[in-house]
């Protein structure tokens, strides 16, 4: 028992596998959602409401930082699907090792980023 054990974990320098990262981006992007998600229903009821409110939107999104903010939402939405796609198959036993694991965390990431490109290009 004389191991010389550190007393405080240096969190910075622990490297943390595909997963590990893909689990903690999966509650980022769904914090992020769930923080985006009164200003997308104001979005909503503005869209709605009248001919005037709309235009007034579209006035509004037609600022590029607003645009960015938007795709980094839509980001946030498609791996938040995407990566509780991956959590079901995990929980169904359809990923049973750590091989699997890995790559389908590279599916997951690389899914949500194609998938936001090609809509967003259709949608700017």
């Amino acid at each position: 028992m004389n191991k010389q054990r550190p007393k405080h974990l240096a969190l910075h320098l622990i490297k943390l596998p595909l997963p590990g990262i893909v689990s903690i981006l999966h509650r980022i992007s769904g914090l992020m959602l769930f923080i985006a998600l009164p200003l997308l229903l104001l979005m909503l009821q503005y869209s709605l409401r009248s001919i005037e409110t709309y235009t007034q939107l579209m006035t509004v999104l037609a600022n590029p930082l607003l645009k960015v903010m938007l795709l980094g939402l839509l980001w946030a939405f498609l791996f938040h699907f995407c990566a509780g796609l991956r959590y079901l198959a995990i929980d169904m036993h359809r990923v049973r090792d750590l091989a699997q694991a890995q790559s389908s965390s590279k599916v997951v990431i690389a899914v949500s980023l194609i998938l936001t490109v090609f809509m967003g290009v259709k949608l700017w």
